[in-house]
């Protein structure tokens, strides 16, 4: 079956095409670099892994409740609609909206490879290139694995959602090398790593729990050369400079605010768009979620020097300015731990079950005698 045959809705032309603008940038000084961020090249190199063989596919996956996460969180739950809607009609809803969260994951996973490779092409020094090469291969990995538990496992696309793609294009689109590094690294890493840490942190189901947190080890470096990078650059600009980056957090910020919504799924379903907009905005749960989504971004867009007055009031107006104080450090260490602590626990289960095997074999074959 062709991938385009799972899309839910029309996707449109198969090729998306951002022109190109900016310089691609070569520098003959091959020895030295910032001692940091060569330390988290290296990192990036240990922690090269293959997602055909870390991540257990034998999994099963119930395709109509695939993260077993509480109905509450549903935008449609306590409406008149979820009460008129049958077991298996909740079900299907339950697909359409692990369907519609996972799309976005690989679309943006895509995006991320493909700024990634910007940065390789555009940043001046040779040890950020260097580490957006490492990137550039995880994102790849990332795209490879939302794209097979949405295509095996769950059976369902949906297309890129409107703000997200609008963010990308205007992270792609800007001729300065540092935009892709905001963009990307700051405003989309660091919203996907909320939203894969509260799925990870209520998920009662292994194979995304495993998805998950895998890919949030990466995430941890990507956004930890982000922070590096930038912070060391924007030391360095005016403050007009700065204002005109704080502008574009600005926008990103309410972009990536108003994509939580999902109202796609509604639609799809025949709810009418203000209706659909309404059940979003109502929903305690989605309140919850959206606040925790800017958990890692305003405390990084603070630790790089992007903290005017209008970016402040911003925040405030999104209820998020009190993040900025956040420990995004130790957000970041948990990432990777949590991860370590997944592949400890199941190493030491196959473990287990293979001295087991052998034990039992071993009785057997005495019992025989």
């Amino acid at each position: 079956m062709s991938i385009r045959e799972l899309y839910v809705q029309d996707p449109g032309d198969s090729l998306w095409t951002v022109p190109a603008s900016g310089a691609a940038r070569f520098t003959w000084e091959y020895d030295g670099g910032r001692d940091r961020l060569l330390a988290l090249y290296q990192k990036g190199k240990d922690k090269q892994w293959d997602a055909t063989t870390r991540i257990d596919w034998d999994l099963e996956v119930d395709p109509r409740d695939p993260l077993g996460t509480p109905d509450e969180s549903l935008a449609l739950y306590g409406t008149k609609y979820w009460g008129r809607m049958t077991e298996k009609d909740r079900g299907d809803l339950r697909q359409h909206y692990s369907a519609w969260q996972f799309s976005q994951f690989l679309h943006g996973e895509q995006g991320a490879m493909v700024c990634a490779a910007r940065i390789v092409e555009s940043v001046p020094d040779l040890d950020a290139k260097f580490y957006s090469a490492t990137q550039t291969m995880d994102e790849a990995r990332h795209a490879e694995i939302y794209g097979r538990f949405l295509k095996d496992k769950i059976g369902m696309l949906y297309p890129v959602n409107d703000n997200l793609k609008a963010l990308l294009d205007d992270t792609l689109a800007d001729s300065r090398w540092d935009m892709p590094y905001l963009g990307m690294q700051v405003l989309i890493e660091g919203l996907a790593l909320a939203a894969f840490g509260m799925i990870r942190d209520t998920t009662t189901k292994p194979l995304p729990k495993q998805i998950l947190a895998y890919v949030m080890q990466d995430e941890a470096r990507h956004v930890a050369f982000g922070r590096m990078a930038l912070r060391d650059y924007y030391r360095q600009l005016t403050d007009a400079e700065l204002r005109e980056r704080e502008e574009f957090v600005i926008e990103g910020c309410y972009l990536m605010r108003d994509r939580l919504r999902g109202t796609e799924v509604l639609e799809n379903y025949g709810i009418p768009v203000e209706e659909a907009a309404e059940f979003t905005e109502r929903s305690e749960f989605l309140q919850l979620f959206r606040k925790l989504l800017f958990s890692r971004i305003v405390p990084c867009v603070k630790d790089i020097g992007l903290w005017g007055e209008r970016l402040q009031r911003a925040y405030v107006d999104l209820g998020v300015l009190e993040l900025g104080d956040a420990n995004l450090d130790l957000l970041m260490s948990q990432d990777e731990e949590l991860a370590e602590q997944l592949d400890a626990e199941r190493f030491a289960a196959e473990e287990a079950a293979r001295t087991a095997e052998v034990a039992d074999a071993i009785a057997q074959g005495a019992a025989d005698d």
